[in-house]
């Protein structure tokens, strides 16, 4: 075997360093189209998406559906700018992307140069590293930091701004043989010092009123088993914020539910808010304590005395004062559990039959509370008449993705987590059209599990186009959209909050499988109750994608707290 270097151009060099790293996949419209080339040479497929902003979205879904770090790349410019919206999310809901970005030479820097832009600048409040490499030799230096960036600590965007003059250099560098695979995440792991641990277990071991409310980055750390034990072995009660769904069972007997802002009237956590409230020992999780989690820092009880597992340590404490447990959830929650197990919990043990019986009452008045609405055979069509045929109909291994707004509420109320389901919602910074692109990420990071998506019109409206894109990839996804001619968050809001709403809240109607069809995609109009059932199978038996257009009530609500002073509540 020859131990000569590789003699290599830059973008071969890029393309390498990525394929060590273990990417697939470049979402991307060609740009910077050298490093793109040099990329499909080595086996990175491309997936074009049809505007910047769902690239983002799509390699979000993928990178928290696999756990591995995508790239996005774009063009410099406007399509640059296209890119923010989605690392915003990823800063926000701890997602790790690399955004490789083409970028003006040196010599034309500062010149007025086509679409000529300070990226540096432009990407700073929506990343965690940003670096521009203008040099062959630097080339796999600031690749390996890139990943380093997204995948280590807090997970995030890393943004890499790539010279057109270096991509069009010709010459062939020698290059080292490096090892390193940084492709994947949570990348180092860490945890506590063992009597902060011990501490926690003891308060948790003692408490009259203990809970557990886990967010997103137990999810996002894949601690799903070992919050599942701690849960079982200590006896503990459960909730969860929309993100982390999924953490544990919901039909385990211990398990509350999803809380926050949605606890009203239809919230499947509506009745067991007294245990939250009452709570005098609060253990989070990955759980970033923001506004919706915390019905506006209203929910959690001042009083109670908290616990904070997070890798962020910036995120301890932020609002509640907690015993901090700085590291990774997986890992802390593993020393946690053994801490729990020398614990004597007998006072866990004699409290379990009656927080079993609270939360199976709880769970059966929800039952009857949402009687009406999910049996309902009105037109325009109830969303929770749909949500609850859907719950009958999904495998145990789908991965359900949903939009931001009505749609994630939809979803963390009326379709529950058991299994292996695995829920996707942008809940970071919650902005609308995601839900499609995500799903269409999940989907090819995991091609042979289903996907199922559900979505507003109002969000949906943002991605139309990339139907297109699925078609032509073959990305098989079932996606519903909740078609009720209203935008429907902000039209509540506002009718809640100032008593009217803005004249553009109400949409002129759209035939949205007509789109699909004209896309490619097969499209169903559903447009009564009684064929819910029969359209959901239909479109889960299908060998593509689906788009089911279901005309929605538009006075239908999902149980946030602010819209329960309504009159059409």
């Amino acid at each position: 075997m020859s131990d000569k270097p590789l003699l290599l151009r830059p973008p071969q060099r890029f393309a390498n360093a990525l394929k060590r790293h273990g990417v697939d996949y470049l979402f991307g419209q060609s740009n910077p189209p050298a490093l793109t080339m040099a990329a499909d040479d080595l086996g990175i497929r491309q997936i074009g998406y049809r505007q910047e902003n769902s690239g983002t979205y799509m390699a979000d879904g993928y990178a928290r559906a696999t756990g591995k770090v995508p790239v996005v790349t774009a063009q410099n410019g406007p399509a640059a700018t296209l890119l923010v919206p989605g690392l915003a999310e990823c800063l926000s809901a701890s997602t790790p992307i690399i955004a490789l970005v083409q970028d003006v030479g040196p010599s034309t820097q500062d010149r007025n140069a086509f679409q000529e832009l300070d990226q540096l600048e432009l990407f700073k409040g929506v990343s965690k590293w940003i670096r521009r490499v203008t040099t062959a030799d630097r080339i796999e230096d600031y690749v390996d930091m890139a990943f380093t960036a997204a995948a280590s600590g807090r997970p995030g965007p890393a943004v890499l701004l790539v010279s057109m003059e270096l991509l069009a250099e010709r010459e062939e560098k020698p290059v080292a043989t490096r090892k390193a695979h940084l492709g994947r995440y949570p990348m180092d792991r860490s945890q506590p010092e063992q009597a902060q641990i011990a501490l926690a277990a003891e308060l948790l071991a003692n408490a009259n009123a203990p809970i557990v409310y886990a967010g997103g980055g137990v999810i996002g750390s894949r601690a799903q088993k070992e919050l599942r034990e701690l849960q079982e072995i200590a006896h503990l009660p459960v909730a969860t914020s929309t993100m982390g769904k999924g953490g544990v069972d919901e039909t385990h007997p211990l398990s509350m539910g999803v809380i926050g802002y949605f606890m009203a009237t239809r919230g499947m956590a509506k009745f067991v808010k007294p245990m939250v409230t009452d709570a005098d020992v609060v253990l989070l999780i990955g759980n970033r304590t923001n506004q919706n989690g915390t019905d506006s820092w209203k929910l959690l009880p001042r009083e109670a005395t908290y616990i904070h597992i997070d890798i962020d340590s910036l995120e301890i404490g932020r609002n509640y004062e907690a015993l901090r447990l700085n590291g990774d959830a997986k890992l802390t929650l593993t020393a946690l559990n053994s801490a729990m197990a020398a614990q004597d919990l007998s006072k866990r043990r004699l409290a379990r039959a009656s927080i079993v019986s609270t939360i199976a009452t709880a769970r059966l008045r929800h039952q009857e509370e949402i009687a009406g609405v999910a049996q309902s055979k009105a037109a325009p069509i109830r969303p929770e008449a749909f949500m609850t045929e859907l719950e009958k109909q999904l495998a145990d291994d789908h991965i359900v993705v949903a939009d931001a707004s009505f749609s994630s509420i939809w979803v963390a109320n009326f379709l529950t987590a058991k299994f292996n389901r695995r829920f996707i919602t942008p809940r970071g910074q919650a902005g609308l059209g995601w839900g499609f692109p995500l799903a269409m990420g999940a989907k090819i990071g995991n091609p042979d599990r289903p996907v199922f998506c559900i979505v507003g019109d109002g969000g949906f409206g943002h991605v139309w186009s990339e139907l297109e894109t699925a078609c032509r990839h073959g990305i098989k996804v079932v996606v519903a959209v909740m078609n009720n001619g209203v935008l429907g968050y902000q039209k509540h809001a506002e009718d809640a909050g100032l008593g009217r709403h803005t004249s553009v809240c109400d949409f002129d109607p759209v035939d949205h499988a007509a789109i699909a069809e004209a896309c490619g995609i097969k499209g169903i109009r559903l447009e009564r109750a009684e064929n819910i059932a029969a359209t959901i199978k239909e479109a889960l038996a299908a060998n593509s994608s689906v788009l089911i257009d279901i005309l929605a009530d538009p006075n239908a609500m999902p149980p946030v707290t602010a819209f329960a002073s309504l009159p059409n509540y």
